[in-house]
Parts: structure tokens; C-alpha cells; sequence
């Protein structure tokens, strides 16, 4: 139900793309946040409290959460459902709700190796609401950074479970990490080139992620581009990402409700972690248009801003001036009193 892939190309370029794979709209938009918030993990009494050190663009799920996003740091964290997860019931640690887990990862840290050095404590215990469209909040976080190194995070069992290493390049859905791993093995012996498997299920589009993420140009490919420079390499691996994304996603109209791990794509976002440009691609508008750091004012005291997506709203080119001043939106919270 949703797939992401970190891009490794040369001269340290790093990208990672994701599609949102989801059953509805999730009406989102994309916000962004300034250094220096006030934020808590809305869990009830007890729960996290922090102030941001980094400032980050996201996109939001229902405007309850953050869902997938980038900081000014280079750090990108994704939400993937993952319907295994099982967040235990640990009492005596601090309650932190998920749908702030992705924000307190960018809020706080600034490389995978930080952020996993500081969440394989197990700092807090997880709380999973039920979201908008009744399905449980069953997710795991992938995480990488402008150095191209990344970790998957997820709860397996009770307990976090951290797969970090910068050769996890790929992450789907179900089953468990290290599953999909050994599934990937065994059709790497097969070769991509001979067969690969074609269904939309989450192990299969793993399986064609790990090719496609392999074989795409990692440098400026003259068979298809002749009079792009070389530092304009960006549009061409973003580009190709994009091709990936695309070709591993689940057109619209094909939902399987008694399989939440299967739905339609909506929409696709690249992180430019070597360029800081956020990209943003929707299924259901024509352009793929993007968000420049450059242009992006992530002070302290500065505005938390909105750029409308959801009801067809669409952008070309760099949108980072159409963002307005909103009031930030209020994270979706556990239900069950604390």
C-alpha cells in the first residue's frame, strides 16, 4: 500500500521517492514547519514534549498527521502501513500518539545514525488511533538522509525493530523487513532481466522496486540526453525516479478493502536530499511541481505555512511562494484515556 526508494546516483546525489498508496483521499496538503515549535506527542498525560530544532516541509495525512516529509537538514522520514505492526502495551514510558512519530523524527534530528542512536532506546511506547477511514493506524517509518544512509523502523511483537544500513534501499509493505529482504534474495538469483514478479502486492512491487532502483542511469546517460551539463544531472535522476514511482504504482480504481496492504496510488513525493527540493507528483492532477529550500524562510518565529492540495488544487514550476500563513493543524490523538 505504499512504496518507497532511496536513489543513489553520482557525484553524492541522493533522492528518495514514495507513493501514497491509500483506499480514499486523504485530502493532504503540504505544510510547512519552522524551527523553534512547540510540539507534544499527543498521547494523552505524560506524553513528549519538544522544541522543533529543524524545520521541515511535509505532507499531511487528513490534516491529522504528518505523513511523509523532508528537513532543512536533508532528513526524509515516510509512513508505510504495514499491517503487522504491533506497538505492545509497555507501560512506564512516555506516550507518544503515531501520527506524530514522523514529525518528531524531523523535528529532532538531522542523520539516520542520530535519530537511530536516540529511538533504539525506546525513548516512548507508541499509541495507534484508528484512522478517518476506521482501518488501524498499523504503520512503520523508513529513514534517510543526504548522505544516502538509511534505516526502516518498525514494531514488531511489541518491541522496535531498526534495519539501518545504507543498502536498504527499498521498502514496500507486508510482510516484516526482514522477509521482504529474503523474498528479494530469491528472486535476485532469478534476474530481473528473466522475470520479474507482476502483481501489485506489496512483495512483488518490492521485488521490481529493487531492479528498476538498480538499473535506472546513475549519471547523466548521453543515449537519452545530449545537451543537459552535467550539473544539471538533478532533472534526469529525478525524472527517472519518477519513472520508477510510476511504474510500480497502483492505478486508480483498484482497491481490495479486505486487503489493506493494496490500494490506488494518489499521489508520489521525491525528496532532493543532495539539492533540497521537495517534489510533489498527484494522480488525480497534470503537474508535478515542487518546493525549493532556498526559498523557504525555516526560522525561528517564522510562520508555519500551508499550500492547499486537497479538492484538485494544482502548482507548477516552484511553489514555494504560494505557501500562505495557516495555523498548524492539530495532530490526530490516541482515543483511549491515558
Amino acid at each position: 500500500m505504499c512504496t518507497r526508494v532511496v536513489y543513489l546516483g553520482e557525484n553524492n546525489t541522493v533522492l528518495t521517492g514514495r507513493s501514497m498508496d491509500w483506499g480514499q483521499d486523504m485530502q493532504s496538503d503540504l505544510w510547512l514547519f519552522p524551527k523553534g515549535m512547540s510540539r507534544n506527542g499527543a498521547g494523552g498525560a505524560g506524553t513528549p514534549e519538544w522544541i522543533s530544532k529543524y524545520g521541515s516541509v511535509i505532507v499531511a495525512g487528513y490534516n491529522m498527521g504528518s505523513a511523509d516529509g523532508m528537513n532543512e537538514k536533508g532528513l526524509v522520514a515516510n509512513m508505510l502501513y504495514l499491517a503487522e505492526s504491533d506497538y505492545g502495551t509497555t507501560e512506564g514510558k512516555p506516550p507518544l500518539c503515531i501520527s506524530t512519530w514522523i514529525q518528531y523524527t524531523l523535528d529532532n534530528y538531522a542523520t539516520v545514525a542520530e535519530a537511530v542512536a536516540a529511538l533504539q532506546s525506546e525513548p516512548f511506547r507508541i499509541l495507534a488511533p484508528i484512522l478517518p477511514n476506521g482501518r488501524p493506524c498499523s504503520q512503520h517509518m523508513s529513514i534517510s538522509d543526504a548522505s544516502g544512509d538509511s534505516a526502516i523502523c518498525e514494531y514488531i511483537g511489541g518491541k522496535l525493530v531498526i534495519h539501518h544500513s545504507k543498502a536498504f534501499q527499498v521498502m514496500t509493505n507486508s510482510p516484516t523487513y526482514d522477509q521482504q529482504l529474503a523474498l528479494n534474495a530469491y528472486w535476485e538469483q532469478i534476474g530481473g532481466a528473466t522475470f520479474l514478479p507482476g502483481t501489485i502486492s506489496a512483495a512483488d512491487r518490492f521485488v521490481r522496486t529493487s531492479y528498476f532502483i538498480g538499473a535506472i542511469p546513475t549519471a547523466v546517460d548521453k543515449n537519452y540526453i545530449t545537451s543537459v551539463p552535467e550539473e544539471k544531472f538533478q532533472y534526469q535522476a529525478v525524472a527517472s525516479l519518477m519513472g520508477v514511482l510510476r511504474s510500480i504504482g497502483v492505478p486508480l480504481g483498484i482497491t481490495t478493502p479486505d486487503k489493506p496492504n493494496i490500494s490506488s496510488s494518489i499521489w508520489r513525493t521525491i525528496s532532493d536530499q543532495s539539492n533540497m527540493i521537495y517534489y510533489f507528483d498527484s494522480a488525480t492532477t497534470p503537474n508535478t511541481f515542487w518546493v525549493d529550500f532556498k526559498d523557504v524562510d525555516f526560522s525561528n518565529g517564522a510562520p508555519v505555512k500551508k499550500l492547499a492540495v486537497a479538492g484538485g488544487k494544482y502548482y507548477a514550476g516552484n511553489a514555494a511562494s504560494q505557501f500562505v500563513a495557516a495555523e498548524p493543524f492539530t495532530f490526530l490523538a490516541d482515543s483511549v484515556t491515558q
